[in-house]
């Protein structure tokens, strides 16, 4: 299973499935030069052709007694819980770092290398049947230094090691695929040698098992060292080269036509049967994955593009997805992936990262149709995340297990005798009804529940109404929720990582805007508090991983990425600057530390990260979204919140390095695809995105761009605005745009009667005042805003008093035209965000845009005055 970098399948028999992930690229040059030196020492190379996945258990062997305190190993000192759980392993292991590879670099011995993480069931099973195994950790003692290494704390190790395997399983022609757990044997100074996933204990058959792994190996390495020296050499190259940021050889234009380009591949894999992507015929059941990347892209083009394609695929995957075992039917959220096409049967531990993804893409699927089904679901959705993985501080844990006690599954799967044991007769029955049990269970240990048909058709062939079924639905869940609980918990994953949390921040954020959810943007902000709080270094630099109260592991791209993310969507939420300075400050540091000055875009390493193998550069999506694209998008809202056109222009340089990628490979690109989208339809984007109840609207009722009398504006207005509170109109002193100099501005906002506005200052730093931005197509900026003064107001039962406006408000500043504009036509969206009180209370801080072109005339062209009398003063253009 893939825990957080890459998109995977499973490939096994029956429910005995190895972490795996799909076919890499064949190398035949590679391969060509490493077989035969395997074939003619009998090393490594050919010793490990066999060696992965066995469909049948081993016998664990003689297991080591447990250790007392005493005698754990090193990783008791580490605050990984899958570290941590290896502790009182026989085997020796060294976390990485300076010492394991000092310890191997003295010893002059090989390194077995093993990663994993703590909900992976191969790796538990690896766990108990090898590490414990009490031969094995002695030869492994013996002849290697031993390292483990948590994937989801290092990404970067997982990433480079990973490829190694996949470099190695290329070179020998084996028809394999990476996954996890990942057993690799390295150079001393950590080339690879070759490896596998899991592998057992003992023999069975043709499959090597470990013990007998272990003696062929240390053979080879005292007798053939040089020819697998040689073999190393050449895997580096290859892990070398597959990882090297590419050169752009031929620019590739940002245009639409890249975006749906994406669009119809993802339409070309759409399994229009059961939903969701990377279907193929020849291989109907393979593992199928949620994909939350492809789906935002999809629900951003229903939306922006009015997509009718897109949103048949997007909702109709979303609700099979919602229907399937996939979802949890009781407790909510969302497992891993399912095992078949019609995600009946999934592999059970349940991700942050997925649930915080998911539940975004459930509350823009409500905002996009206004269907109370995604609404709940993605209520649903965000109580799993608050109630079973919010830690006490204030951030998210990683994940739960998929097994409890070594059964996969166990802990959400029913028997008919437990159904009848914990129910009525009646509402037994009606749930095999409801959850389309059949005769047999489809999981060995029982019977996954899973919507038949939707409810209305259940309803309808039950005889009662809609409501009146989830009423009685909603009372069986407590009852099995009640016995659910009784059982041994899923191990949690209480390691708290940036990346993951900065996911789960912004979708608390967007979709607590969205369902006007408060207490959601409170945890998205009360998580953002901690991270910049707890896992900073003394340099202010973010780290990866918190856990035991202390936080560590080097932060990578997509620490920063996602974090500066999730910060913009809390500054969203509640328009409080703090969360937008922030993320600018966070954006600054990631480019000082990873940008590439050379050809663009952002390493996933920083520059002064330990030297590895390679330091790799991508923008493909896996499970989560590529850094560099979020990194684009995030630079995207910089430049348009701060006016700050060099974030833009950094966002064109990573979208340029990789458009041709883009292009040539469609299906894994799809948040780099958003991001084009976004860049070129800008400043639209920022509307669509925030087009919604209780969100930022595209317009706002009465926009004019008034000429004395006579109006002259194409304006767009928009229902949204809450009309009835807040009216503005925009006056111009000049009939066009003046290109390389300024025309004045004013915003005349009308205040419904009973109601005020914070003014600007507001004379209190716990009262938001009114704020005017704006945003524009060519660059035109806002300079020498000046707010009227307000009207003192006392607060109820306090001695404070604020600054208020009333009735109406006039914001006057000037318009700073780029030269390059001329002979074009503006486009102008002035965004005035407000909070809005009366004697009784106070609306949320709310942001309407009154949004126009506007003509701009050539540099040095003659403009005429208009709208002198509502001027202060007159001007000479």
């Amino acid at each position: 299973m893939d825990g957080g970098r890459r998109s995977g399948r499973e490939a096994g028999s029956g429910f005995r499935l190895c972490h795996t992930l799909g076919h890499s690229q064949r190398s035949p040059a590679l391969r060509s030069a490493v077989v035969p030196i395997a074939l003619v020492t009998l090393a490594l190379l050919a010793l490990l052709t066999t060696a992965g996945c066995a469909l049948q258990e081993g016998d664990a062997g003689d297991a080591a007694p447990p250790k007392t305190p005493a005698q754990e190993n090193r990783l008791a000192r580490e605050t990984s819980p899958y570290l941590r759980a290896h502790a009182d392993n026989p085997v020796d292991w060294y976390p990485w770092g300076p010492e394991a590879l000092e310890a191997a670099r003295t010893s002059d011995k090989p390194i077995f290398l093993s990663i994993g993480y703590s909900t992976c069931h191969w790796c538990h099973v690896m766990e108990r049947e090898v590490f414990s195994h009490a031969e094995i950790a002695r030869d492994l003692n013996q002849k290697f230094i031993c390292i483990k290494i948590d994937r989801e704390e290092r990404p970067d190790l997982d990433d480079l090691y990973l490829k190694a395997l996949e470099v190695y399983f290329d070179a020998i022609g084996a028809n394999r695929s990476g996954g996890w757990p990942i057993s690799l044997f390295l150079t001393p100074d950590g080339r690879p040698l070759g490896g596998g996933t899991f592998i057992p204990a003992e023999d069975d058959g043709d499959e090597i098992g470990f013990k007998t792994l272990l003696a062929r190996i240390h053979d080879g390495w005292t007798t053939n060292r040089a020819d697998l020296e040689k073999n190393a050499d050449l895997l580096t190259r290859g892990v070398q080269t597959a990882l090297k940021p590419r050169l752009v050889l031929q620019p590739v234009e940002l245009t639409r036509e890249l975006v749906a380009g994406v669009v119809g591949q993802l339409g070309k894999t759409f399994d229009r049967e059961f939903g969701g992507f990377g279907f193929d015929p020849a291989d109907p059941d393979r593992a199928k994955f949620p994909n939350p990347t492809k789906l935002s892209l999809l629900l951003y083009e229903a939306r922006a593009s009015s997509d009718p394609k897109a949103k048949a695929m997007v909702l109709g995957t979303l609700d099979a997805m919602a229907a399937g075992g996939l979802h949890d039917q009781l407790g909510g959220g969302f497992h891993r992936y399912s095992t078949d096409r019609a995600w009946r049967v999934p592999h059970f531990e349940k991700m942050l990262y997925d649930n915080a993804q998911l539940l975004e893409v459930y509350a823009e699927a409500f905002q996009l149709t206004s269907d109370p089904r995604y609404k709940q679901l993605a209520e649903e959705t965000a109580g799993f995340l608050l109630r079973e993985l919010a830690d006490v501080g204030g951030g998210f844990c990683s994940a739960l297990d998929a097994e409890t006690e070594g059964v996969e599954g166990q802990y959400y799967v029913w028997t008919r005798g437990e159904l009848g044991a914990s129910l009525p007769p009646a509402e037994a029955a009606l749930v095999e009804r409801i959850f389309a049990l059949g005769p047999q269970p489809d999981f060995p240990y029982g019977h996954v529940l899973r919507l038949r048909r939707p409810l209305v058709q259940i309803a309808d062939s039950e005889g009662m109404s809609t409501i009146e079924l989830e009423r009685r639905l909603a009372t069986i869940r407590t009852r099995l929720l009640a016995v659910r609980k009784k059982r041994p918990a899923p191990f949690r994953d209480d390691k708290v990582l940036t990346a993951w949390n900065g996911l789960t921040i912004r979708a608390l954020a967007r979709s607590g805007r969205i369902l006007d959810r408060a207490e959601f943007v409170e945890a998205a902000a009360k998580a953002g508090e901690f991270l910049i709080a707890r896992s900073r270094d003394e340099r202010g630099r973010l780290l990866r991983s918190y856990a035991q109260g202390e936080a560590r592991a080097p932060a990578c791209l997509d620490d920063y990425a996602f974090l500066v993310e999730g910060l913009l969507a809390v500054h969203q939420a509640t328009q409080e600057k703090k969360w937008l300075n922030a993320a600018r400050r966070l954006t600054e540091q990631q480019l000082d530390l990873f940008w590439d000055e050379r050809l663009k875009g952002c390493f996933f390493t920083a520059l002064d990260h330990e030297k590895l193998l390679a330091r790799p550069k991508g923008g493909l999506d896996s499970v989560i979204p590529s850094g560099n694209a979020v990194t684009a998008r995030n630079l995207l809202r910089l430049a348009t919140l701060t006016q700050t056109d060099s974030y833009r222009d950094k966002a064109r340089e990573i979208l340029e390095l990789f458009a041709p990628e883009l292009q040539e490979r469609p299906g894994a690109m799809s948040t780099m695809a958003l991001a084009v989208a976004e860049y070129v339809d800008q400043p639209d984007f920022l509307a669509t995105e925030e087009h919604g109840r209780g969100r930022r609207s595209r317009g706002a009722a009465g926009i004019q761009l008034t000429s004395g009398a006579n109006p002259k504006s194409n304006a767009k207005s928009n229902a949204g605005a809450s009309p009835e509170i807040v009216t503005g109109k925009v006056y111009l002193d000049v009939d066009r745009l003046p290109a390389g100099r300024s025309c004045r501005v004013l915003v005349h906002l009308t205040i419904a009667e009973g109601w005020h506005l914070n003014a600007n200052p507001s004379g209190s730093e716990f009262h938001d005042p009114i704020e005017l931005s704006l945003q524009s197509k060519s660059g035109t900026k806002l300079v020498q805003l000046r707010y009227p003064r307000g009207k003192p107001f006392p607060l109820p039962e306090s001695d404070e008093q604020i600054q208020v406006y009333e009735k109406k408000a006039s914001l006057y500043a000037e318009l700073a035209v780029p030269r390059a504009a001329g002979g074009t036509t503006e486009r102008l969206e002035f965004q005035i965000t407000y909070m809005a009180c009366n004697d009784k209370t106070c609306k949320p801080p709310k942001t309407i845009t009154l949004k126009f072109d506007v003509p701009v005339a050539f540099a040095d062209e003659e403009v005429t005055t208009i709208n002198a009398k509502l001027f202060p003063a007159p001007r000479t253009p």
